[in-house]
């Protein structure tokens, strides 16, 4: 017994310094991770090595024309913005360099995009040559030039997929914003159910709508894409489908279907997302209704669902975590409307 207690007493010290570690990268990582468009935080750039920034993006505030550049738009991030970070310590951008960049969407546009931007850095202080440091950190400032901004192509690469979905606890909404996202997501609906506590709602995402925006853009640059979705917080479930369901979702071009297992009081199977009778329509549109934790209600929610023509269908047996679910509808979906819009070609 003493000579276990001695043994546990020496390794302490390591114990207490891995800990200390993990603490150290959880922290950094998540601070690398996270996305701002204008901010003079600093963030924990040293901790990680690792950044998911398939494609710069970037808000149309800071977006700048100069007409003595041919109007070509420009942004100039500060040394410490992570978009900065990310250009000089992973790719190690020079000057005249290339990258994926692009604008966010608005109310007004569905957002531009380029392949061919480039970069230009600005050293600043003591730095003279407008290369990246041997350390890895950057000279100063970047500039990006927006080349050739063109809008996406809506007819080859439509987002036909809407998700209405029951809110979960606010920690896992803030890691499923950036999954939906990066799936691909038209319209996001957030409603309330019977199993959604009322306290939800009063989360910081909701009191601080841009810290939500920021979760999207997240996804949106590991996606590559430049379209945030269409976000609508639902309070009253009932209303929402008497009253909205019909105008944002018309029966005559959208598919709709309610996720859950099996009714109790059922005897036959439900529906795989595969089996969903579409509109006539082209091109396939859907969208997808997905509970909270505990499933939607039986038979309120499930019966109010199916009277505004929600077919039900199921992922299987196996009971699934929100995230799980919501993932593996959203890419089944996307594959069910592309088999069906190139089934009619």
């Amino acid at each position: 017994m003493a000579t276990a207690a001695v043994s546990l007493f020496c390794r302490q010290p390591l114990l207490l310094f891995f800990m200390f570690y993990a603490s150290r990268m959880t922290v950094g990582v998540w601070g690398f991770c996270h996305i701002a468009h204008s901010t003079t935080e600093r963030r924990f750039f040293r901790y990680s090595s690792v950044r998911f920034l398939n494609r710069f993006l970037f808000d149309n505030s800071e977006a700048m024309n100069d007409s003595e550049m041919d109007s070509i738009p420009t942004v100039l991030l500060p040394k410490d913005d992570f978009r900065t970070v990310h250009a000089a310590k992973i790719l190690g951008l020079k000057n005249g360099d290339t990258i994926r960049a692009g604008i966010v969407s608005s109310e007004a546009n569905d957002g531009l995009w380029t392949d061919e931007a480039t970069i230009e850095w600005i050293p600043e202080g003591k730095v003279k040559k407008p290369e990246v440091l041997k350390n890895g950190n950057p000279p100063g400032s970047l500039s990006v030039q927006l080349k050739k901004l063109a809008p996406p192509d809506g007819a080859s690469d439509q987002i036909l997929v809407s998700l209405i979905l029951a809110l979960p606890r606010p920690l896992q909404l803030g890691r499923m914003l950036p999954m939906i996202s990066q799936m691909g997501v038209d319209q996001l609906i957030l409603t309330d159910a019977k199993k959604v506590p009322k306290e939800y709602f009063g989360s910081h995402l909701f009191r601080k709508p841009e810290k939500l925006q920021d979760l999207l853009i997240e996804g949106l640059c590991q996606a590559g894409d430049v379209r945030v979705p269409k976000v609508r917080v639902v309070r009253n479930l009932g209303r929402f489908l008497e009253q909205d369901l019909d105008m944002l979702f018309p029966p005559d071009e959208y598919a709709r279907a309610i996720a859950h297992p099996r009714r109790l009081t059922d005897t036959r199977e439900p529906l795989r997302l595969g089996q969903i009778e579409f509109p006539s329509i082209s091109p396939p549109r859907i969208v997808l209704a997905v509970g909270p934790e505990g499933g939607w209600e039986e038979p309120l929610e499930l019966d109010m669902f199916q009277r505004h023509g929600f077919q039900q269908c199921t992922l299987g047996k196996r009971i699934l975590r929100s995230d799980c679910a919501v993932v593996s509808l959203l890419g089944l979906a996307h594959e069910v409307c592309y088999d069906r819009g190139h089934s009619k070609i």
